[in-house]
């Protein structure tokens, strides 16, 4: 109990300055995350290495057959069609984990079209950075909280960049910006997910309740994701 330079151990194991829930508890949710975001990151790499390797599978989606382009709208809004019921089920055991796993599968296949046009050494690459960037940030922000910091100020501010950006993706269908725009998006991309991996560790750390595990695991895991998408596209660029 009183290991010294064990994180859970000291000062009775508080992540943050005057913490009045139970430490223990805190930690077995956050261990309970992070176990679900690592069975997520690798079923995405099981099944888009599935998308990539099986040659069939990328070639019919990119033929342009109308029930190519069928199946690429299925894949594009699917992960919105596993939301949707997700928002009631998501404390409903184990409802929640069916579509947790539908909901990360549906991901993996428009991970593994996107990674179908890259070569693999940009995808390692883009891969290594996300696992530095995330191990660093995630480092980070426990080291900060201990300390007092507090970053649910980058709510309103990310909330804005998202909505910037996704204006900025409508813009590209009718006014395309070549590869320059797509350089910078990429790199404001990568910014602003860097960040929400930051706002989602904290909200880790103190804000979610305990049965909102799926909700949290859902968070970070796009988080991660976004931020491989980005770092994939301004290394391919």
């Amino acid at each position: 109990m009183g290991k010294k330079g064990d994180i859970e151990a000291g000062n009775n194991g508080a992540l943050y300055p005057n913490m009045s829930e139970s430490p223990q508890l805190r930690w077995a949710f956050i261990r309970k995350v992070y176990a679900i975001v690592t069975c997520q990151v690798l079923l995405t790499v099981a099944v888009a290495a599935t998308v990539v390797f099986v040659k069939p599978i990328p070639d019919f989606l990119t033929s342009k057959t109308p029930l190519a382009w069928t199946v690429l709208i299925l894949i594009a809004i699917s992960p919105l069609i596993t939301l949707i019921p997700m928002m009631f089920l998501r404390e409903k055991h184990p409802w929640n984990l069916i579509l947790l796993i539908l909901f990360t599968v549906c991901i993996s296949f428009a991970i593994g079209l996107s990674c179908s046009t890259k070569s693999g050494e940009v995808i390692l690459e883009a891969a290594g950075l996300t696992a530095v960037v995330v191990v660093g940030l995630t480092i980070y922000t426990f080291w900060a909280a201990k300390r007092g910091c507090d970053f649910s100020f980058l709510g309103p501010f990310l909330f804005t960049a998202v909505l910037v950006m996704l204006v900025y993706c409508l813009l590209q269908i009718f006014l395309p910006l070549g590869k320059v725009g797509r350089t910078i998006y990429s790199c404001v991309a990568a910014v602003v997910f860097s960040a929400f991996i930051v706002y989602d560790t904290d909200n880790l750390i103190k804000r979610y309740k305990y049965d909102e595990y799926v909700t949290a695991s859902i968070s970070l895991y796009l988080d991660i994701i976004n931020l491989f998408s980005a770092l994939l596209n301004l290394l391919n660029s």
